[in-house]
């Protein structure tokens, strides 16, 4: 492991319309609303906290998502910063501390981080880390507590107050949850439910990437347009034969 993790979570205007789009396809990314890290050497000491709320354009919050972290527009105007800066600060604390990056479900949190470094105009760190999802290596305490039917993984409530025996309060704020999060993680080290082993199985994160110019169409739309170049390139040949023919 190594000497510093930083535990991050985000809250957002929504959910990816589709998680292998690349990143300047701006439609099929949400945007940030919240974002907090907290950051604590291997021993579990507390190095430091961060915690900012964002801008986010007028007309990009959904209502579901509101109802889930309570966040609007409006307060996130009155309250939010500028994008570019809180991410030149997370920048910063990536270089300076080379950390495992630890979330539950990270795989949002490193999407949504990729998609506003993009958006920013700034260099992506985070490729270049380690990554560690909390969420993924629950599925035996899910099977383990039972109901409800179908639960496959726990959530991070779920897990805190199984590790904890008392409830999350304010669970979907991102402060709230990067500092549950890394609770939960040193309670899993610390009782040897994650090793040295779990950290490494699980798969590197990397940023979509564009499987030529129409993978952004999606499976269906990639068919559709290889099928639309053909008959171009035969409409094409046909040309070539009878004008040169």
């Amino acid at each position: 492991m190594q000497d510093y993790l930083l535990f991050v979570d985000t809250e957002t205007t929504g959910l990816p319309a589709g998680w292998r789009r690349p990143y300047a396809d701006d439609a099929a990314w949400p945007h940030l609303a919240q974002l907090a890290w907290v950051v604590y050497t291997r021993a579990g000491a507390l190095v430091k906290a961060e915690n900012y709320y964002l801008r986010v354009p007028a007309g990009t919050m959904q209502p579901t998502a509101q109802a889930i972290h309570g966040l609007s527009t409006e307060f996130l105007a009155a309250e939010g910063q500028d994008l570019g800066p809180v991410l030149t600060s997370l920048a910063a604390d990536l270089a300076q501390y080379k950390p495992l990056v630890v979330g539950h479900f990270v795989q949002l949190d490193f999407h949504m981080l990729g998609v506003g470094f993009h958006r920013a105009g700034l260099p992506n760190p985070l490729p270049g880390l380690p990554t560690f999802c909390t969420m993924l290596p629950t599925g035996p305490l899910a099977r383990a507590l039972g109901p409800p039917p179908g639960r496959q993984l726990l959530r991070l409530n779920e897990l805190y107050e199984h590790l904890f025996h008392e409830p999350l309060d304010r669970h979907h704020d991102a402060q709230t949850d990067a500092e549950a999060t890394a609770e939960c993680f040193f309670e899993l080290w610390r009782t040897g439910y994650l090793t040295e082993a779990s950290l490494a199985q699980q798969v590197p994160l990397a940023e979509p990437v564009a499987a030529g110019p129409f993978a952004w169409l999606g499976p269906q739309g990639r068919r559709w347009a290889a099928g639309a170049s053909g008959a171009l390139v035969l409409l094409f040949l046909i040309w070539l034969y009878y004008y040169y023919g």
